[in-house]
């Protein structure tokens, strides 16, 4: 009951720190994360969880690593195999040397061997923290599949590499040549283990299927399942179990590409079901680490043996120490790679190299990796500076996160040219991307029973969005008036040659087509003179209202009205055809100078054309179209809600703007609440 209790606090603290990245993007979700369960471990609740390395490795390594070999993209992989390769087998070895060395002569009471084990398990990166540190920062694309490739493959070198030096300083044998030949051994025993044991369990999912069993909780069932199996079964044959699951995920993903009938249901489960695991796994990843940090640190600091800013120093000096070094070796190896192709010297970009650099994080490996030291030596004696060793990987991990916290925000602001924008401009811009996510969001949840409805909705967001988009005019002035007045003269003329077309081709009744005409000739008069226009607005009003009331009067006059409703339709048909018409007309007649006035008079007829294909729609009450009106509305309020806050993470929006932005959403909403109110 304990655990269980245990693993909810955890689940809890997990949601809570993406409700407070809410509200602070710019720090990134696992630094929350590690100060919750830092503050959680400080907490008089007896709350311990203890590390168990081999646990720790299986729970969540294996399925983080599967699931990022399923879907990094194997071509942008293979173009980048020297890089990778030169970064996840080179860069360990250097590091554990040089960093091992540089420990030693730091910290004399750590022996050689145990300097290069810490100096092993400090080598790996963590590409889930890079991930979510970047969110906020647009990477290249290179240098995306660089990290991701880098982080895929470095585990298991840097922890194979631990694994000989731990055994060094626990049995004090160590042989140069019988190490080589070992971490070749291991690495291809855990690729080919993995590539075997994924065909066996798809041919085993491809055989349940020709049994006709179909079911998806099977299915689902095997995958969640495959990386823990062939990591466990890779682990006790004596390989490689993080480079089996690699291997494993690439083959699952060749799998998925060549599958000719994979069910809907299937994929759309998985993908969900997926998500979910990994937004866990990641979050537990980092609470762990912020549940160790207090007990690691008190041990140290309560020791009078340690100088307590002397081993915070040990942490930057390490820290700056790795960064230094995986900077030159980028640049190093861009230049051998230069010169070995007899190729002209060419430069790193040396923002690049800051960006890769910076984005060395470590994290779970590391951390489970130094949980893991044993206690003792085969004489009995303690491990050297054990405590010291877990303290100095957790302030590494630590510090690493926060270096690229901080840095990697600026300098991939710095890969784009800056654009200086008008304030009122960069609002406009940014309202008119929240509408479209909004009508994507509407456009999402369209299907027959609310066609009407989504349409009247989507019809509401397009006029908002091409008021905004209409450039801004001088008001009132002569010439604009004239131009304007011309124009809807073009569209009418246009109209009426419409009419005649359709009369010709005798697509259109006489009555229909007089009804029309008379239509157009009224807005002729009105287009010259305002106050008719109004004046015959308020007699289309009078007609319908008198329609209202005959329909309730008396079953007869509802019989009338209804054969009039018949007509009435045809006209709203043809007066959609001729707006189609008008708009082509003025498009074809558009110029720079009289573009304004144009796009004013193109949305005009596109509200008239989205109203009257409304109203053609409209098979049910009017209680029922409100209503899924209603419920349309506020999915679009909640899809500008969610765009608004990820263009907030994203450093698209100030704070200022979207809190704009936010109220305007609020204010839109509760306006729409109080008139279905009064409608209802």
């Amino acid at each position: 009951m304990e655990m269980f209790l245990i693993v909810l606090v955890l689940l809890l603290l997990i949601g809570i720190s993406n409700m407070v990245n809410h509200f602070i993007p710019f720090i990134p979700v696992p630094l929350i994360q590690i100060a919750l369960g830092a503050l959680l471990a400080l907490l008089p609740l007896g709350f311990h969880v203890p590390m168990e390395t081999e646990l720790f490795l299986v729970l969540f390594i294996a399925p983080l690593l599967f699931h990022d070999g399923k879907n990094v993209p194997r071509s942008a992989l293979w173009e980048l195999r020297k890089p990778i390769l030169l970064l996840a087998l080179g860069l360990v070895f250097v590091t554990v040397f040089v960093i091992g060395y540089l420990i030693h002569w730091l910290i004399p009471s750590i022996p050689l061997p145990a300097a290069f084990a810490l100096a092993a398990i400090l080598s790996p990166t963590d590409v889930v923290a890079v991930s979510a540190i970047s969110s906020r920062s647009k990477l290249p694309s290179g240098i995306k599949h660089l990290l991701e490739g880098e982080g895929l493959m470095n585990d298991a070198s840097g922890l194979v590499a631990f694994k000989f030096a731990v055994a060094a300083t626990v049995t004090g044998v160590f042989s140069l040549g019988q190490a080589t030949i070992s971490f070749v051994l291991i690495a291809l025993g855990g690729m080919i283990a993995g590539v075997i044991l994924s065909y066996i369990i798809i041919r085993l999912r491809m055989l349940i299927r020709r049994w006709g069993m179909e079911d998806v909780t099977i299915h689902m069932l095997i995958q969640l399942l495959t990386p823990f199996i062939i990591f466990l079964i890779a682990e006790h044959f004596g390989v490689s179990g993080i480079l089996s699951v690699v291997a494993a995920g690439i083959v699952h993903a060749i799998e998925r590409d060549r599958e000719e009938s994979p069910t809907m249901k299937l994929k759309i489960v998985s993908t969900s079901t997926w998500s979910v695991i990994l937004y866990i796994l990641n979050g537990l990843v980092f609470v762990l680490l912020g549940l160790q940090l207090p007990s690691v640190s008190k041990t140290i600091f309560s020791n009078p043996e340690f100088n307590n800013s002397q081993v915070i120093w040990y942490i930057v000096i390490i820290t700056g120490a790795l960064l230094a070094l995986r900077y030159i070796w980028l640049n190093l190896s861009w230049w051998l790679g230069g010169k070995m192709r007899k190729m002209e010297l060419f430069k790193l970009k040396q923002r690049t190299a800051l960006i890769t650099t910076v984005s060395g994080v470590r994290g779970a490996v590391t951390l489970a990796g130094a949980f893991s030291i044993p206690y003792v030596l085969n004489d009995g004696s303690p491990f050297p500076e054990r405590s010291l060793f877990i303290f100095i990987a957790a302030g590494v991990i630590l510090l690493t996160l926060i270096v690229a916290s901080i840095c990697l925000p600026i300098l991939s602001k710095s890969e784009e040219p800056s654009i200086k924008e008008d304030k009122d401009e960069l609002e406009r811009k940014a309202i008119i991307h929240v509408k479209e996510a909004a009508i994507q969001s509407i456009e999402a949840e369209l299907n027959e029973e609310n066609r009407a409805a989504s349409l009247a909705v989507i019809a509401k967001y397009t006029q908002l969005i091409e008021r905004l988009k209409l450039p801004e005019l001088p008001e009132d002035t002569a010439n604009n008036q004239y131009m304007e007045e011309k124009i809807r003269f073009k569209a009418l003329v246009a109209e009426k040659r419409c009419i005649n077309e359709l009369i010709k081709e005798e697509k259109v009744d006489r009555e229909t087509a007089y009804i029309g005409q008379q239509f157009i000739h009224r807005m002729e008069v009105a287009v010259t003179n305002k106050m008719k226009y109004r004046l015959m607005t308020s007699v289309v009003f009078m007609k319908r209202t008198s329609f209202k009331m005959l329909k309730s009067i008396s079953p007869e006059n509802e019989k009338r009205v209804k054969l009039s409703i018949q007509t009435v339709v045809a006209v709203r048909n043809l007066k959609i055809q001729t707006a189609k018409a008008a708009i082509a007309a003025i498009k074809a007649d558009m110029t720079p100078i009289n573009r304004g006035p144009s796009l004013l008079v193109i949305r005009e007829y596109r509200r008239l054309i989205s109203k009257l294909n409304r109203e053609n729609m409209l098979k049910s009450s009017n209680d029922k179209l409100l209503k899924l009106e209603k419920e349309l509305h506020y999915k679009a309020f909640q899809a500008e809600r969610d765009e608004v806050q990820a263009m907030y993470e994203q450093g698209k929006l100030t704070r200022e703007l979207a809190q704009k932005i936010r109220q305007q959403i609020n204010l839109r909403e509760a306006f729409l609440i109080e008139e279905k109110t009064y409608q209802s």
